[in-house]
């Protein structure tokens, strides 16, 4: 439809051309005014957001090594609480433990000591994951062991924190 036919037939030439740059005057200026507000909405959240990604990863690296100390000092209750109730475990050797599964194997174990080499936390909103290298030192039937292995933990924020929901780990055999 032509502009002429939509503003009636009394419009000149000349009038729909100033309607028609009033109108992207409007559109321009709406542009300018919306433009930076938006800007300024992304740069705050960003801002804010590797403020708290910052945190997030010291509280969640601060969590695996707590982990690491109460797994070598079979602190069954700390461990209690960084683990979420619908723990998934895999372990080193394959065997699938519940939350209750792995907290048993740890009371039992012979566990000495736990040394984390090297972690690396990427987040994804309220969930994050957590791979790295691990030393275990253990006793078996009377002999020391030493195990390394590659892990990934799987952390979610929930209401009470951050809580760990999944685990697995690799030995890394050369």
């Amino acid at each position: 439809m032509n502009l002429s036919m939509s503003l009636g037939s009394r419009t000149s030439a000349k009038e729909e051309v100033l309607f028609a740059d009033v109108q992207g005057m409007k559109t321009r200026a709406s542009w300018l005014v919306c433009l930076p507000l938006l800007l300024g909405t992304a740069l705050t959240s960003l801002s804010g957001q590797t403020v708290d990604e910052t945190g997030s990863r010291t509280r969640i690296l601060a969590l695996e090594h707590a982990w690491n100390q109460a797994e070598a000092f079979k602190d069954l209750k700390a461990l209690d609480t960084l683990f979420d109730n619908a723990l998934v475990y895999v372990d080193f050797d394959g065997t699938l433990m519940t939350k209750a599964e792995f907290l048993s194997r740890v009371k039992s174990a012979h566990l000495q000591q736990v040394v984390t080499q090297s972690m690396n936390v990427e987040l994804f909103g309220d969930t994050a994951i957590v791979t790295g290298i691990y030393q275990a030192s253990e006793v078996r039937d009377g002999k020391p062991l030493v195990r390394r292995g590659r892990f990934i933990d799987t952390w979610m924020y929930k209401s009470s924190g951050w809580v760990c929901i999944a685990a697995q780990s690799t030995p890394i055999l050369r």
